[in-house]
């Protein structure tokens, strides 16, 4: 039994999601004796190179950061080995070679944003969202060979609400994970967890692959509430899209409105001023928030006062 504020734990992430989870072991008092994160990238207009969230954090707290362009680079090995690590954590990286993820004594801990094994993938909050799954939730397990599907240590469930975009899931999430993560590494400490195979049962399994455009591609022949989770699922990232008089049309935020009708799946209803109306089978989608191609996001009563139809 250790005194988990003695783990020297090495810390991977790059994106905000990931800072939630690093601020909290930090604040918990544990020992990060390393944060690997991806290199900086050339971004935006200048194409000024752009530090990821998490080695900005890192650096404002004087932890020791390494960004290896590849895992696998023998300079980077022996700088992680040197690191003496009795625990590694994952949170929102990237897949890691077997040389990396079974070096410390201890493991290498996944923080996971779905209820595995459900959603194992890439985009496990837009597929539930997608999918009009009424909870979610996350997971920490160990790494092993096939992806995400290691023992369970600690899992915690939450609700989505109706009205929530990925956006608000993926906020409440990382700070739910962030403290089961420290809850995970207290308990690895102290000896208290029980690891515990991922069993998939008989229940369907749904998946969460990357997200192509393909998806993000609005089929009005679906159903109304089909398209509405659909809208949410890609909200505020990477965003559903339709076209309007062939103009690529990002929908931000939409509300569903179920009723019976009889227009054609697709057919635009508007008074011009106030409202944008989408039929699908079941209901219309009603356009709240929407970027038509070449233009600034909008609300829509702005974008009607500027549209000619």
């Amino acid at each position: 039994m250790e005194n988990f504020q003695s783990l020297r734990i090495v810390f991977m992430g790059t994106p905000e999601f990931a800072v939630a989870s690093l601020e909290a072991l930090v604040k918990a008092g544990c020992n990060i004796v390393g944060v690997i994160t991806a290199p900086d990238k050339p971004a935006g207009r200048g194409m000024q190179l752009q530090q990821s969230a998490v080695k900005q954090y890192a650096v404002e707290h004087e932890l020791h950061v390494l960004q290896p362009e590849k895992l696998k680079n023998p300079e980077f090995i022996e700088e992680l080995r040197s690191l003496n690590a009795d625990l590694q954590i994952v949170v929102a990286f990237r897949m890691l070679p077997e040389i990396v993820w079974n070096m410390p004594p201890m493991g290498s801990v996944n923080l996971h944003g779905s209820l595995l094994p459900q959603y194992r993938g890439a985009a496990p909050i837009n597929w539930a969202v997608i999918n009009g799954e009424k909870e979610t939730g996350v997971t920490t397990f160990k790494l092993q060979h096939e992806i995400d599907t290691g023992d369970i240590l600690l899992q915690e469930r939450f609700p989505i609400h109706e009205t929530d975009n990925a956006g608000d899931v993926h906020d409440r999430m990382k700070d739910i994970g962030a403290q089961l993560l420290v809850k995970t590494v207290k308990g690895l400490a102290d000896g208290s967890l029980q690891e515990k195979p991922q069993t998939t049962g008989n229940g369907e399994l749904h998946h969460a692959p990357k997200i192509f455009t393909e998806t993000c591609e609005i089929d009005w022949i679906k159903p109304v509430k089909h398209v509405y989770n659909q809208i949410r699922g890609l909200a505020p990232y990477p965003t559903a899209f339709t076209f309007l008089n062939d103009k690529k049309l990002k929908i931000f935020k939409a509300e569903k409105i179920n009723m019976g009708h009889n227009e054609p799946p697709g057919n635009i209803l508007t008074d011009k001023k106030t409202f944008l109306h989408f039929a699908c089978p079941g209901g219309y989608i009603s356009v709240l928030e929407l970027q038509l191609e070449g233009k600034k996001k909008m609300d829509i009563a702005s974008f009607l006062r500027g549209y000619h139809f």
